[in-house]
């Protein structure tokens, strides 16, 4: 087995035991790259002298005795919309090609002082906006279980390269979904974290209201101590992410959303009898599920698309005027969506977020510690399904929670035709650790079947 396929714990361990090196880590995760990314496509800039000597250092500071936790010495990636002042940050754009930020963002910052080995940035759709698109400064990112499929959402090259084994874990943003989207069709864990959880500083900005950043990971458990070093947190603090994975589910209280996705003519039929399966080994693991009706969804689908679309023009005002030429045609129609919007529009809009997050708090998590239900109505779509030239609607129940702001993690709970299906766990405000408990427990039953490798 390569270094690049032991979990952050198993290395965690091995570096401490000085069974091996963060160099020797690193160089097994940067042959694999480089065995399997010029067909992935997921790394639009790779840094490998930069990544080497940062594992060099991380290895000093080991044998010197200082230990900045569980992902000191671990090779990480990040998307292209977060800022990096070492490294070309283009935000997948034509427009801001060889783009050198003036200095790090506050999770990349986080991410340093942690020790982790940044190996280089992400794919990403241009401006986290829309796609895939052709027109951009590199390729569109293709899923690893089948080329021929997309990966979803614009965190694209951060779950193809977990997917595909290029790293353990990545650091994505969420604005409707592009963590959970492309995390559930590639097979991987995506976690969105509360709003407001991790800085956005140095994030390039889509609908700041509704902007979220965290990992795509290859399991929960990984997933929450990226979280956790993301966020300044120690296994033992109340708000850690990682401090429950081995609680288990029972005693837990399960709102179970079925009918939001069940009864929609767009769902398929595998991702519902899956979800079934799931919610079942739940409540044989001792959980109590009750299934729930919730607003309907084409209320924050609406509510969403105002803010976005308002928040989106508002953020890319200047750079229009500057450089609009060089932006690509699937987000500039995008953005010009939000020209009939006026301020008392998106006004009513975060009023009705407001409400719909009190709505939540009260009428379900109120009562209920985590909620099920759909994170995509389908596996991940062909490339053939998508018109270069207009934007392409894939049917997902990832909206909503960006509106409401509440946790959302998304773990993979089988296949249809090949193809990845997975579900989504919602918490309460603030209770990233319970989500991630009860993912760990589906993790934990996965993990009997081991997955096969990509292709």
């Amino acid at each position: 087995m390569s270094l690049a396929d032991l979990t952050i714990s198993d290395a965690a361990a091995g570096l401490r035991r000085r069974s091996f090196t963060s160099a020797m880590l690193t160089a097994a995760h940067l042959k694999r790259i480089a065995t399997r990314d010029p067909h992935y496509h997921a790394f639009a800039a790779l840094d490998e002298h930069a990544a080497m000597a940062r594992a060099a250092q991380a290895d000093a500071e080991l044998a010197a005795g200082r230990d900045e936790g569980p992902l000191h010495g671990i090779p990480v990636a990040i998307k292209d919309l977060i800022d990096t002042q070492d490294a070309i940050t283009a935000y997948g754009s034509r427009a801001f090609s060889g783009h050198q930020p003036s200095a790090d963002a506050a999770v990349v910052q986080r991410l340093k002082r942690s020790g982790a080995v940044i190996l280089g940035k992400l794919a990403t759709y241009e401006f986290a906006l829309v796609g895939p698109a052709f027109d951009t400064p590199y390729p569109p990112t293709v899923n690893p279980w089948n080329s021929t499929h997309i990966t979803g959402g614009s965190s694209s090259g951060c779950a193809a390269a977990v997917a595909g084994g290029l790293v353990r874990t990545s650091i994505g943003t969420d604005t409707g979904g592009s963590i959970r989207s492309p995390a559930g069709y590639c097979g991987v864990v995506g976690l969105k974290p509360t709003y407001g959880t991790l800085p956005l500083v140095g994030i390039f900005p889509l609908a700041p209201s509704l902007d979220h950043c965290g990992p795509i990971s290859a399991t929960v458990a990984e997933a929450a101590i990226t979280l956790d070093g993301l966020a300044g947190r120690a296994v033992g603090d109340p708000r850690s992410a990682s401090r429950r994975l081995a609680e288990g589910a029972a005693g837990l209280k399960i709102a179970y959303a079925r009918s939001w996705f069940a009864d929609d003519s767009n769902t398929h039929s595998a991702i519902v009898t899956a979800i079934d399966v799931a919610v079942t080994r739940l409540a044989q693991l001792g959980a109590l599920v009750e299934e729930v009706e919730l607003p309907p969804y084409q209320l924050f689908e609406d509510c969403g698309a105002v803010i976005i679309h308002a928040e989106a023009l508002a953020s890319h005002d200047r750079w229009l005027r500057e450089k609009a030429e060089k932006y690509g045609r699937l987000a500039l129609q995008s953005i010009a969506a939000g020209l009939p919007l006026e301020a008392p529009h998106l006004a009513a809009a975060i009023e009705v977020a407001v409400r719909l997050r009190r709505e939540f708090d009260t009428t379900i998590f109120g009562k209920y510690d985590a909620l099920i239900t759909a994170n995509t109505l389908t596996p991940a779509p062909p490339f053939s399904a998508f018109d270069d030239s207009k934007p392409v609607w894939t049917p997902m129940r990832t909206l909503p929670f960006n509106v409401t702001g509440h946790p959302a993690l998304v773990l993979p709970i089988g296949f249809s035709d090949g193809l990845p299906i997975g579900l989504q766990i919602v918490g309460p405000l603030h209770q990233e650790s319970i989500i991630c408990q009860l993912g760990a427990a589906l993790d934990q039953l996965q993990a009997l079947a081991p997955w096969p490798p990509p292709a």
